[in-house]
């Protein structure tokens, strides 16, 4: 497990072996909004010699004070001068699977097992800003709204998940990629409206899905041999579903794949 609170995930592993006696559970620092820490995370996690087949790309939204999520945030840099939403959110998983990839791609074609990687994005995307992805003013604090900004970064993991496919099916490769919204989880999500998150702790768990539910979806793409060989595509409660236009503009995506590398170099 890749985590940005070493304290609490030790709890969270305790809590999983506990559960099941025989599980092996490494645990490594991850702080995705510092291309650093994806680097680092990524040099440790190489140290350990350990096989890769299946990549979960996911920020957690717990009802802890512990949260790896950024939703909703005031304007801020991260420290590499990059749009919160969007260096957490997309930047970060785009280098950390940049660098897996090789890793990824070794290990489907030693075993015979298809690889995947499950990219957990959001229906945000549908309210992201006009122009889809603002390339030109990311770090622009003009114009910026926190609800466009997060769906910036849902989308840029959709129009990710979407090139990735592309490119891995050029090389003919035996990993897949797919997107997911995992619908509406009960946490603090909305802890930057102070109203709304008291309402969601209150009455979330009558309205809004559990764990189990939430995690529902990227467990199925995950491991179930019912979607193997599926690549490309975006999912809800276990089904695929269709995308709007500008999540499926190839152009746009090729777009964000070299944007994003330029930010990295």
């Amino acid at each position: 497990m890749g985590v940005r609170n070493l304290c609490t995930a030790s709890q969270v592993r305790e809590k999983i072996v506990g559960q099941v006696p025989t599980v092996k559970i490494e645990i490594l620092e991850l702080d995705l909004s510092s291309m650093s820490s994806v680097r680092r995370f990524v040099d440790n996690f190489d140290v350990l010699d350990l096989p890769l087949n299946i990549l979960v790309l996911i920020q957690l939204r717990s009802v802890s004070s512990n949260n790896a999520g950024i939703a909703f945030v005031p304007f801020k840099l991260s420290e590499d001068g990059i749009e919160l939403h969007f260096a957490t959110n997309h930047l970060g998983h785009f280098l950390l699977t940049d660098l897996l990839l090789e890793k990824i791609n070794v290990m489907a074609k030693e075993s015979g097992i298809e690889g995947r990687i499950v990219i957990v994005a959001s229906d945000s995307y549908k309210h992201s800003y006009r122009e889809g992805i603002r390339f030109d003013k990311i770090n622009d604090e003009s114009g910026y709204n926190s609800i466009l900004a997060y769906g910036q970064s849902k989308l840029a993991n959709i129009l990710h998940s979407n090139e990735l496919s592309s490119h891995l099916k050029e090389q003919d490769a035996k990993v897949v990629v797919n997107s997911l919204h995992p619908g509406a989880v009960v946490t603090n999500i909305a802890r930057y409206w102070g109203f709304l998150n008291g309402l969601l702790s209150s009455l979330g768990k009558f309205i809004l899905k559990g764990v189990e539910q939430g995690a529902a979806t990227v467990c199925y793409l995950a491991l179930h041999p019912q979607v193997a060989g599926v690549t490309g595509s975006y999912f809800v409660d276990c089904n695929t579903v269709q995308l709007k236009s500008h999540a499926t503009d190839k152009e746009l995506a090729k777009r964000l794949w070299d944007f994003s590398m330029s930010l990295l170099r």
